[in-house]
């Protein structure tokens, strides 16, 4: 069976990460890179309905090589932190989710979403089960392309995390290639649920918690 294009992986994606619920309403986006070209889908747009015909093609300097026909569709307003991932971690695919969930952890924690000894641990890359997890907590701003610098800045604090969360907005998670980023982000998403639920629980997510700095109710509705 033969390797599908990346047009294909993004369509099927973006519609498999619609109905999880972590690109609604023209929210999210995700970038392959494949023999020396990146692949990307448009900005703002219902990312179910895409077509392979929509996707945009970039060279490795984010310059477009091939635009959709379709008038007004514009590449991805995510594109220089996508560029983040295939820059610094030499990534092969990038994700960016709009989840609930990963926005909620945001604001439950202040620097760094934390969690240990959940299953889910040993299927992020270079983690075991008793491996700490850390995700840094950057600040949102109001338009996606001034996100870059913090970061790019959070993902060499924090080299073995495969993901950087946006506060009151959503993650973005790389894998080495479109199926590993896929199983990164399904494995982040578990966890950020599982935190929330425990959470709401009285429960912590992170046992011994050297790092975590919780957000109580009082200042998280004033961050």
């Amino acid at each position: 069976m033969s390797e599908p294009t990346p047009q294909r992986v993004i369509t099927e994606l973006s519609r498999q990460f619609y109905e999880q619920g972590w690109a609604t309403g023209t929210g999210g986006g995700i970038s392959v890179r494949h023999d020396g070209r990146v692949y990307m889908a448009p900005s703002g747009v219902q990312k179910e309905r895409i077509a392979e015909d929509d996707i945009f093609e970039l060279d490795h300097e984010g310059n477009v090589l091939r635009s959709p026909e379709k008038p007004g569709l514009k590449v991805s307003e995510c594109s220089s932190l996508f560029y983040n991932a295939y820059r610094l971690r030499d990534a092969g695919a990038v994700l960016h989710s709009h989840s609930v969930h990963a926005v909620m952890v945001t604001l439950l924690n202040r620097d760094v979403f934390e969690c240990t000894e959940l299953e889910m641990i040993k299927g992020l890359a270079g983690h075991g089960y008793y491996d700490r997890v850390q995700v840094p907590i950057i600040d949102n701003t109001a338009r996606e392309c001034d996100l870059a610098d913090r970061m790019a800045q959070a993902m060499e604090e924090y080299p073995r995390s495969h993901a950087v969360l946006v506060r009151r907005h959503g993650v973005y998670i790389w894998g080495r290639d479109w199926a590993h980023a896929k199983t990164q982000a399904e494995c982040y998403h578990y966890l950020f649920e599982a935190a929330v639920r425990m959470h709401a629980l009285g429960l912590s997510a992170a046992v011994g918690e050297p790092h975590v700095h919780l957000v109580d109710a009082t200042s998280a509705k004033r961050s």
